[in-house]
Parts: structure tokens; sequence; C-alpha cells
């Protein structure tokens, strides 16, 4: 299990938002915090303590008014860690290599590959063309409806007809290097894990990093045992250096 940084991009700005709150027709979310401070910042923070494999996503729609001031943000914190983080948002096969170039790891895809509600092989081929599948990160964020886990795209506004278990994983594999789960519903309200996905992802043949409710390092113990040690993790809101409580340096002592 290890400990994955974020640097989450909405309207030019580097925020917390509750995910479920998203709008793309307002451009707007309920805001948890909200900086001055560049990408930049935070990006060289995550660097000097030598926490890498975490990801900067843009927020904001490709062609609405704030996504050319979020992908400065994103290039920014690319340039000022190269090789330590993962990009995403918007991106396409068309324009993934602009960001491995910048210096991301890895880039990370939803709505591209879950197109119209199901898996777009092609597109999933086109992507593997242009960056290979080991620089590829499958974003499968995804809300508990009607019994099941599912893959939700746009910036978690739309429903796919994608279940998360391991039949995806199966399918998935050979075409990607990591998965990043976002379980919407707890997405920056702090209201603890998804042990139930937890266990899911912990299922996965790939490595999988885990986001949504975490809010005490307890929370973090408890992932780690419904995890089986396998699934990493990010912390948002809670940390200190975006308005909570929780210190990187407790988070990073609590994993060793």
């Amino acid at each position: 299990m290890k400990f994955r940084p974020c640097i989450d991009i909405h309207n030019g700005k580097v925020k917390q938002i509750v995910g479920s709150t998203l709008n793309d027709e307002k451009g707007s979310a309920t805001e948890n915090f909200v900086t001055d401070k560049g990408s930049a910042y935070y990006a060289s923070l995550y660097r000097q303590h030598d926490l890498d494999g975490g990801h900067v996503i843009n927020l904001n729609r490709r062609g609405s008014e704030f996504y050319d001031a979020s992908y400065e943000q994103v290039m920014s914190a690319l340039s000022a860690y190269p090789g330590g983080l993962m990009a995403g948002g918007g991106i396409t096969a068309e324009n993934a290599r602009e960001y491995i170039d910048a210096g991301a790891s890895h880039v990370i895809v939803t709505s591209y590959v879950f197109a119209d509600g199901m898996i777009s092989f092609d597109n999933l081929k086109r992507l593997a063309e242009a960056v290979g599948p080991e620089k590829v990160v499958l974003d499968m964020s995804c809300r508990f409806i009607d019994g099941s886990y599912r893959v939700v795209t746009d910036r978690w506004q739309k429903i796919s007809d994608e279940t998360v278990d391991e039949g995806l994983f199966e399918k998935l594999s050979d075409h990607c290097d990591e998965f990043l789960v976002h379980a919407v519903d707890a997405e920056g309200k702090s209201s603890g894990t998804d042990e139930k996905l937890i266990d899911i992802l912990s299922r996965a043949d790939r490595p999988v990093c885990y986001a949504g409710g975490i809010s005490s390092l307890e929370d973090i113990r408890r992932l780690r045992d419904a995890g089986k040690d396998r699934v990493d993790f990010t912390v948002g809101s809670k940390l200190s250096i975006f308005g909570g409580d929780l210190g990187l340096e407790e988070i990073i002592e609590c994993t060793r």
C-alpha cells in the first residue's frame, strides 16, 4: 500500500471539491478548499517528500471557459515534478503524447475510453499506439447504483453501462499499466472509506489507487485491511495543505 498525492485543478485554481457536485453547464462545484498557490507549489512539495505516482487532474471540460487556464496549471505541475505525476482531464490519443513529453509519467483516461457508456476498444488501441499501454492509467471512478459500482464519465456526471468488478479488470488489464478509482459518492466528503469497493479493487491484477472519503489515520489502516495491503490511496480535503488536519508526514509514517 502506497500513498499517492493529488492536485485537482478547477477553473484555473488548485481546489478540493465535493466530486458529486461538479456541474459542467454552470462551471461550478461545491468547494472544500481553494488556494492562490499554483500547482507547481504542490508538485514541488511532493517532490521534496519523494512522493511519486500521484496525479494532477484538469476538472474542466475541453472547450469550456476555464479549460485553458486549468490546462496551464496541469502543465506547470508536470514541469515542476517531471516523471513524478500522472496527468488527466480531456486526454485522447491525439493529445496524450504532449502530456508525456511535458513530464507526465502516465496519462489518465476515462471518457475517451468509456465512450457512449461502454468500452471503446478502438480508442484504447489508438491510445496505446500513441503512448504505449505502459503509460496509460484507466480511471474507473464509480457510483453505487442499483446494487453495483457503475463507472461514471465526463467528470463523474454520466453513468456508463460498465460495472467495476473482476470481469472489467480482466478486460482492460492488457491495455493499461494501472487503474485509478474515485468513490464518487464519498469524494470530498471526508465520510470514511468504501470498504466494499476497496475489497473489489484488491482483486485487480494491476496496481490500483483508491480515492474518496479518507478522513483519518484509522481510515487508512482500515483501507490497508480491506485492500489486503494491495490498494494504494490518495487523500485530498483532509490534508493540512488543503485546509484539513492530516499532515503529509503523518500519512507517510502511517504507511511505513
